[in-house]
């Protein structure tokens, strides 16, 4: 046959969008892997913050003029105020790790022409826990114990005066405007007075940690070393009915602690605010019951009656073979309710959180009987 094919050939694209060979590669990058250490937000009762109020907007300086008004005469407008620094009492709020070290309001605007006052600054409200004391030089100015209560921490500057007004029947044409005034400045310190419903108390390496990690959803560092946990953690334990139990982590204490040694006083503060406390004991040491006494001589010492508080001994560590040996002896010396458990293994751990409810209601019911709201997390 005369007709022969023809094969033509054809170059394949660059690239190709249906192809799965060929596609370009859109899938986003992977974020990077933050450590939990990084994601962990420790508990703060405790910041030093500096706040300035707004400057005030300067005065205006015109003089009206139109084609047949040449001479209209001073029409310069005030300058707006300088916005407040507010702290401002949240429920949702439960620490002052969100509390900057540093606040500012906003500056008012400089008043206009055609009689125009500048607008006023913004302010800056600062969301802070209930219960909040604000101190001034060691001195009490404010505390904040009810939702939406406000607190003005620093006032704005008052807006300049504009050319406007200084006009009067001796100087039919004045010349003169002020400056807007600065904010007030003041460094205060914010102290939370309330911070968990109980603390686990104990020294270091007791299992505390580890503890509240096994009942809550907090993270506090884990490790084989004296003193892994720096700041205080706070968990939320989670009942059926739906109330929420608060207990903190309370950084490991030493003995002499009440002198201000190891951790020192200003951990001794967070165990002052708990209103019941879990002593924890780790059953594997020789004479547990020894760590008790010199627990509770270092609350007594720091403040007289904290020691006997409402509370609970929690003997930590009970699946190794020296704890169940020691368990039967701590309970010969000591009053109080013995909880033995394990927070590596989980063994037990329903006792603690049954007895930990029990507290919470008898706390509960003593603050209303007394005419008093408890706290709420």
């Amino acid at each position: 046959s005369p007709w022969k094919p023809v094969l033509l050939l054809l170059s394949p694209p660059a690239f190709s969008t249906t192809c799965a060979r060929c596609a370009k590669d859109r899938r986003l990058r992977a974020k990077r892997a933050i450590s939990e250490r990084q994601l962990t937000r420790y508990f703060v009762d405790q910041r030093k913050v500096r706040v300035v109020g707004g400057q005030g907007g300067g005065g205006g300086h015109s003089f009206y003029s139109e084609p047949r008004k040449v001479f209209g005469g001073p029409d310069g407008g005030n300058g707006g105020d300088g916005g407040h620094v507010i702290f401002k009492a949240d429920q949702q709020m439960k620490s002052l790790s969100s509390v900057f070290p540093f606040y500012q309001g906003s500056h008012g605007e400089r008043g206009g022409s055609r009689n125009c006052y500048g607008a006023n600054g913004a302010h800056v409200y600062v969301k802070v826990p209930l219960g909040t004391l604000v101190k001034e030089d060691g001195r009490v100015v404010a505390d904040l114990t009810q939702h939406g209560e406000e607190y003005i921490a620093a006032y704005g500057g008052a807006g300049g005066k504009g050319n406007r007004f200084f006009l009067s029947n001796e100087n039919r044409a004045p010349t003169l405007f002020t400056p807007g005034e600065p904010g007030q400045e003041r460094v205060l310190h914010l102290e939370l007075k309330t911070t968990a419903h109980a603390g686990l108390v104990g020294f270091p390496n007791a299992g505390k940690s580890s503890l509240l990690r096994a009942i809550s959803r907090a993270k506090p560092a884990v490790a084989a070393y004296p003193f892994t946990t720096l700041n205080p953690h706070v968990g939320i334990v989670h009942y059926q009915d739906y109330e929420q139990v608060a207990v903190a982590d309370i950084p490991g204490l030493i003995k002499g602690a009440h002198q201000n040694r190891g951790l020192g006083v200003a951990f001794l503060k967070h165990i002052e605010r708990c209103r019941f406390l879990l002593y924890v004991v780790d059953l594997s040491v020789p004479q547990p019951w020894v760590q008790l006494q010199d627990l509770k001589h270092e609350l007594e010492a720091y403040e007289k009656g904290l020691s006997e508080r409402p509370g609970v001994v929690i003997g930590n560590k009970i699946d190794l073979a020296q704890s169940r040996i020691n368990l039967p002896l701590l309970r010969e010396r000591v009053a109080q309710r013995v909880i033995a458990l394990s927070a590596l293994t989980g063994d037990n751990l329903e006792e603690l959180l049954s007895h930990l409810r029990e507290l919470y209601d008898i706390y509960v019911k003593t603050e209303q009987a007394q005419g008093q709201s408890p706290v709420k997390w």
